[in-house]
């Protein structure tokens, strides 16, 4: 993480940054105008993609496999992933109507385009957010949310001062086994939950094929370097630090924790939205203190981020999480535990206690028979285009992905500080230490730190 001075290295700083936005309002409750009038979208939804790398190449394919929407706009800073997606978009629908960019502030600009898919590495996630919001485009973006706490307070005012459709890629949400656990949950099987678990990677994984400790050199030709480095320090080029592997150095990324806990910690958030456990409603639940353990590489290591962590939360009503990495007996994916026993999920894993409530969930919402019934998902990318239309908020709005990655942002800086952290989860601030506070943000590095630069 750096820590290094800026003038720009605090919460309240990068919110002026990020252009003093209002505090957080509620989501509309009629069309916007330029749904209904004059600047209403064309029969298709146009969608610009931001990002087409590793996770934004699978996006853009959701979005390619829907006939009511049509990508018109691909930006990457690689010329190797920029060319190959325009042209798999161009071949897709049989012309060259898809155009090209390495500046997304170009893309954003265009007021041809509807929507916007965020798919680039976690330090590039909010200035992009924040201009495609004010610039009236719709949003998808990739978890976590955000590089820092500051960042995302900033991201959820933007988009909900300027009434944007957000999705995150948290897709777990929009799969049958995740939903049902969270209806066991809040439908009470448990009883009280009394305690959580979840189970993240630990370690680091060599996704580029790269490894660890390469020496510095030369980025690749056709890489614009500088746009890649953006707000970030800039570091000398790493090709253990780029594509993919990004997400295990501080300067772009936040490890295992934060690469997972937009997963798993938010279903795990979904199955406490239940009145009787006092947690608040979906997008308002957040623990009271964080404490936290880590084993960190060396600080200038190329891969310097939490191999190994355990974060202990205490939330509402007494209610314990534990999110960690590395523990054998902390089993993956999200597990609620209360007086009447337990359900887990994981991705490919639906257990229980009681395995007839497995059943049990499946029958009864088939016939609509549950008190708490969840909105089942067409798919992720095909819900954020309903919502487009229907302007209706999608299952995992902006400021719900902010609330699930909350508890990550918040061990990180428990581990780093060695200081069990006091929340107050409604204004969304440390209570008591300023130190652990300034690192809820991370220093912009110029020109990116004048808010003026952010548009074209």
């Amino acid at each position: 993480m750096n820590l290094t001075n800026s003038k720009l290295s605090g919460r309240r700083d990068f919110l002026k940054l990020a252009g003093g936005t209002a505090a957080a309002i509620g989501f509309p409750t009629i069309i916007p105008a330029r749904v209904l009038g004059a600047d209403a979208p064309s029969k298709k939804i146009t969608v610009g993609c931001i990002g087409v790398g590793w996770q934004g190449g699978s996006n853009l394919g959701g979005f390619l496999g829907l006939g009511d929407c049509q990508v018109v706009a691909i930006c990457d800073v690689d010329d190797g992933h920029l060319n190959g997606a325009v042209g798999e978009v161009n071949k897709r629908y049989g012309n060259q109507d898809c155009k090209a960019y390495k500046d997304f502030r170009e893309l954003i600009a265009r007021k041809d385009i509807d929507a916007v898919c965020i798919s680039t590495p976690d330090h590039w996630h909010a200035i992009p957010a924040i201009c495609a919001a004010e610039a009236g485009k719709d949003i998808f973006c990739e978890k976590p949310l955000s590089h820092t706490l500051a960042e995302g307070i900033a991201m959820v005012r933007a988009v909900k001062k300027n009434q944007r459709i957000w999705q995150t890629g948290s897709w777990q949400r929009s799969q049958a086994t995740f939903r049902w656990a969270a209806e066991l949950v809040q439908n009470g099987y448990l009883g009280k939950v009394t305690r959580v678990e979840v189970g993240l990677p630990s370690g680091h994984a060599d996704f580029a094929g790269s490894g660890n400790g390469k020496p510095d050199g030369t980025p690749p030709p056709g890489v614009d370097y500088e746009m890649w480095t953006g707000p970030a320090r800039m570091m000398p080029f790493n090709p253990s630090r780029f594509h993919k592997n990004w997400r295990w150095n501080y300067n772009y990324g936040g490890g295992q924790l934060m690469d997972w806990i937009g997963h798993h910690c938010d279903i795990a958030h979904w199955g406490l939205v239940n009145p009787e456990f006092g947690c608040g409603p979906d997008d308002a639940v957040g623990p009271l203190e964080v404490s936290a353990t880590a084993e960190f590489p060396a600080k200038d290591a190329v891969w310097n981020t939490a191999t190994k962590y355990r974060v202990e939360c205490k939330y509402p009503n007494n209610i314990e999480m534990v999110i960690a990495g590395g523990y054998g007996e902390i089993a993956g994916g999200a597990k609620w535990i209360g007086p009447n026993g337990w359900i887990s999920v994981d991705r490919g894993r639906f257990t229980a206690s009681n395995v007839d409530w497995i059943r049990e969930v499946q029958a009864l919402e088939k016939k609509d028979g549950l008190k708490i019934a969840l909105y089942k998902s067409p798919g992720h990318v095909r819900e954020f285009l309903d919502s487009i239309k229907s302007r209706k908020r999608t299952l995992t709005p902006v400021e719900i992905a902010h609330r699930s990655q909350t508890p990550g942002h918040l061990g990180n800086i428990a581990a780093l500080t060695g200081r069990k952290l006091k929340w107050d989860a409604a204004k969304e601030e440390i209570v008591g230490d300023a130190a652990a506070t300034a690192l809820m943000s991370s220093p912009v590095r110029a020109p990116w730190s004048d808010r003026k630069h952010w548009t074209k």
